[in-house]
């Protein structure tokens, strides 16, 4: 059942959460340990990021920089057919703009559609590091809508190669990204909107949002795409503080605020530990209102660490 069916056949909320692919070299094992940590409160999908190659530069001998071309984490598709049938359950692979080319793009969809994968979240993904603008691939796309309709094309029997005979359609459901304090790059929220508009016009079935820590801001939001037409299912994105340096570095790599009492109640702890359990204690508070108010569901990012989310499902839903 695809993930739109779930929301549509779903008697109430649904739980669900992301993880990152293991590091290269990593075991798959640290990704089950997260999963059978969560398994109990019947997740309806767990979506997969994918991540971009990235350039970095070593000193040679010759004192010389060598150019290096590299993934961390590789494996999302492969991760994703091994947890989809290791545990029966639906699982979203991230399919991205950034970092790869139509072909490479099409070629990635049909191995999804040989391995039976038929949900896909669709993202530009980020600019490369070090680089302060996005930059497409020479063949690829410059913004998810156009990613959206390469993937209703295939639904459609249409490939990049038009002479290819006898062609089978895929089935994709596809999800993309909202963002309910603006995309950091649009000029205002009425341009973002915009662009989230395009994004459902071109095929998208539902939107996840960006995470957010003031529930006012996701209403608001929710709002403000009905109002300009947008009314497919917008499930809120959730991650919990983890660690003191979490209110630092969430505004700056997600350009996000923080709610004045959250900050200060981080503030006020001495250690990771305790700004944990500050972190747990405000996105349960923020699951419950946000399921009292009638949200699809609720996703939650996890970067790999499960057992604070376990202890936030079990206390909202």
């Amino acid at each position: 059942m695809s993930v739109i069916d779930k929301i549509k056949n779903a008697k109430g909320p649904l739980f669900t959460f992301e993880l990152l692919p293991p590091l290269k070299g990593h075991s798959i094992e640290r990704i089950y340990a997260a999963i059978d940590r969560l398994i109990e409160f019947q997740p309806a999908y767990i979506n997969f990021t994918t991540h971009r190659n990235e350039i970095t530069y070593k000193e040679r001998a010759d004192g010389l920089l060598e150019k290096r071309v590299t993934r961390l984490r590789p494996g999302t598709i492969a991760l994703a057919a091994a947890v989809k049938y290791k545990y029966n359950i639906t699982v979203v692979p991230h399919i991205l703009c950034g970092g790869f080319t139509k072909e490479e793009t099409e070629n990635v969809l049909i191995e999804m559609n040989f391995l039976n994968i038929d949900d896909v979240l669709a993202l530009r993904g980020d600019p490369q590091r070090g680089s302060r603008i996005f930059i497409p691939e020479k063949e690829g796309h410059r913004y998810t809508d156009e990613l959206v309709r390469q993937i209703v094309n295939m639904n459609k029997g249409r490939y990049l190669e038009e002479s290819l005979e006898e062609k089978s359609s895929t089935n994709f459901c596809i999800g993309v990204a909202g963002y309910p304090e603006k995309h950091s790059e649009a000029p205002n929220m009425n341009s973002d909107i915009q662009n989230l508009k395009r994004k459902v016009e071109a095929g998208a079935s539902y939107i996840v949002t960006q995470m957010f820590f003031d529930n006012g801001k996701y209403f608001r939001f929710r709002d403000e795409c009905k109002k300009h037409g947008i009314d497919i299912p917008l499930i809120p994105g959730i991650k919990p503080v983890s660690a003191l340096n979490d209110i630092k570095m969430l505004p700056q790599t997600f350009h996000i605020d923080l709610p004045d009492d959250l900050v200060m109640a981080v503030q006020k702890c001495t250690s990771d530990k305790d700004a944990r359990e500050v972190g747990i204690e405000w996105a349960t508070m923020q699951s419950k209102e946000l399921i009292s108010n009638g949200v699809p569901g609720i996703h939650y990012y996890t970067l790999g660490r499960s057992d604070n989310i376990a202890r936030i499902v079990s206390a909202a839903f």
